[in-house]
């Protein structure tokens, strides 16, 4: 079974918010519904802060040389 995409997790968890928020589901369907969301919200969670990781932009010293900075210092 491959990984949902971020995207698809979000939409998930989007879907997951207006259920819950519509007041239409019965109190088992609503904790089902809150679990799943919490679950998709900790993976989207966990893939941005890899992804934040990650990002870092190349910038060239003086002689050359390059080094790497985290996006958010610039």
């Amino acid at each position: 079974m491959s990984e949902k995409k971020f995207e698809e997790t979000l939409a998930a968890l989007e879907a997951a918010v207006e259920q819950l928020e519509s007041g239409e589901l019965c109190l088992e369907e609503a904790l089902l519904c809150y679990e799943k969301g919490v679950k998709n919200a900790l993976l989207c969670r966990k893939r941005l802060q890899n992804v934040e990781s990650k990002v870092e932009i190349l910038l060239k010293e003086r002689g050359g040389a390059l080094r790497t900075e985290p996006a958010d210092e610039l």
